[in-house]
């Protein structure tokens, strides 16, 4: 796996990035880490008391137009780091108490990534992606990765393309969790921490509802009770520039009819209080 001929992502764009071309997510052939720190507001089982030692990549392979972190995925953004260096930012999170190694949206860097995961680290990694991945790339992270956290955003193909230019969203990411799940099988518990398994997070946005159901019933029809968590979010926050319905945050009738969903399709997993759609959350980059 190399930056010649990019195909890491669906996108498949093909360009050499080696030789200075850039294709749709404009990346260099060099890891950019935009931030790395202790992370306190990942899922409970994640975080700990320690936090997850979360290395935020810049740029990204999906560019949703309601991003949070568009501050460093819109550039993209950071520091360039080898394998070397990346390694010793893993090492330095561990000693200060990480959790875990928490990689968020590291897909577009994988060929740098992939040596620093070498040997094994002494804490879980966690794989943050958007979910919108191809399962020939996901396949190299075989034994490398315990934890993936995917988001699965649509199951509706206009709203993916209009929001993310991604209209094959939904069987591309329904592909890519089947070969999370297949690598990494049924969430493992360490008393309070999961320390293996997939756990699928669903971000609920403004009047799409029924958008929401339909990622729900997916996964109710794709694994039993519990062999996968699933997170599901209120903190959508208006980022500005969109019009209606996704200039607001989601209304307490729009979360507790997907809630609702959630349970009768027997889901386990983490929900969301109306205080979790603040500015505050996002992380100063």
């Amino acid at each position: 796996m190399d930056y010649t001929s990019c195909r890491l992502c669906p996108r498949e764009c093909g360009v050499n990035r080696g030789a200075g071309e850039r294709g749709w997510c404009r990346c260099p052939d060099t890891a950019l880490v935009a931030k790395q720190m202790l992370h306190y507001w990942e899922e409970p089982v994640l975080a700990g008391a320690g936090g997850s030692g979360a290395v935020f990549f810049g740029g990204c392979t999906l560019g949703c137009r309601y991003c949070q972190n568009a501050a460093i995925s819109a550039g993209p953004t950071g520091t360039p780091a080898d394998s070397a260096s990346l390694r010793r930012i893993f090492e330095e999170l561990i000693a200060q108490g990480a959790e875990n190694i928490d990689l968020v949206t590291p897909t577009q860097y994988l060929p740098t990534i992939l040596p620093a995961l070498e040997p094994k680290l002494s804490v879980p990694v966690v794989y943050n992606c958007g979910g919108y991945e191809r399962a020939e790339t996901l396949r190299a992270l075989e034994n490398k990765v315990d934890i993936y956290l995917p988001d699965l955003k649509y199951a509706d193909a206009g709203l993916a393309r209009q929001l993310s230019g991604a209209e094959d969203y939904f069987p591309r990411a329904q592909e890519a969790i089947l070969e999370m799940f297949r690598q990494v099988g049924s969430v493992q518990w360490a008393g309070e921490r999961v320390t293996r398994g997939v756990i699928i997070r669903h971000l609920i946005l403004p009047g799409h509802v029924e958008n929401s159901l339909k990622v729900l019933d997916w996964i109710g029809e794709h694994f039993a009770p519990g062999q996968v968590l699933v997170s599901l979010m209120r903190q959508y926050t208006p980022m500005g520039g969109l019009a209606a319905p996704l200039d607001r945050r989601v209304t307490e009738e729009e979360y507790q009819a997907v809630l609702s969903w959630m349970y009768l399709n027997r889901l386990e997993g983490f929900t969301q209080d109306a205080e979790a759609a603040d500015s505050v959350y996002i992380p100063d980059f």
